[in-house]
Formats: structure tokens, C-alpha cells, sequence
């Protein structure tokens, strides 16, 4: 059974800092795109980040230049860095992985899904 379980959510001032892990159990995830979405309440869900097997990487331009996204192949792991946090930037964070094609900015795209990680930047 695939499963992914986001961590590392929580409340922190504007300015702050927060680290998201992923991790992935079920089968191997090497070779596949994995992501970052977000949700605020009323919204729809959001890109947030994603990483290729290789290393590289995409970023939401709400994002960029504050959050880093990671992976530890050998742990089926990936990681979200998130410096400079905004109160705009709270949310509920879901990481998923893509098995097969499609926009990697798309939902629809991602074939798993984590439960959510609640993020909340106070101003």
C-alpha cells in the first residue's frame, strides 16, 4: 500500500522558518516527480514546488527564492524548506508524486497524495 506522510507543519511569526518532510513507503518512488501543493480554505489547491528524479527543480513564483525543495532518493524523501514565511503562505501542504506524465503543476497530474500539513504564518 503507497502511502505518504507529510511533517514539520505548524504555527510560526512572518519572517520564520519551517522545514516539511515527506516520506514515502509502499514502493520505490526513484525515477518520478515529486511535489508540494497547498490549499488555503475557499481556495482551490496550489503548486507549490516539485523535483525530477534528477535533481531538478520548479517553484510557484509565489515561492521562489523562499522555498527550496529536496530529496533524499535513498530515504523516499522529500523535503520543503520554507524561509521568509508570509500570513499568505498558510495553508494546508500536501506532497505527492507523478508515476506517469502530465503537467507537473497540474493536481490531476499526481497519482498520491499525503494527508496535509498545517501551516499557519501569523502576522
Amino acid at each position: 500500500q503507497v502511502q505518504l506522510v507529510e511533517s514539520g507543519g505548524g504555527l510560526v511569526q512572518a519572517g520564520g522558518s519551517l522545514r516539511l518532510s515527506c516520506a514515502a513507503s509502499g514502493r520505490t518512488f526513484s525515477g518520478y516527480v515529486m511535489g508540494w501543493f497547498r490549499q488555503a480554505p475557499g481556495m482551490e489547491r496550489e503548486f507549490v514546488a516539485a523535483i525530477r528524479w534528477s535533481g531538478s527543480t520548479a517553484y510557484a513564483d509565489s515561492v521562489r527564492g523562499r522555498f527550496t525543495i529536496s530529496r533524499d532518493n535513498a530515504k523516499n524523501t522529500v523535503y520543503l524548506q520554507m524561509n521568509s514565511l508570509k500570513p499568505e503562505d498558510t495553508a494546508v501542504y500536501y506532497c505527492a508524486v507523478r508515476l506517469s506524465g502530465g503537467s507537473y503543476d497540474t493536481p490531476r497530474s499526481y497519482d498520491y497524495w499525503g494527508q496535509g500539513t498545517q501551516v499557519t504564518v501569523s502576522s
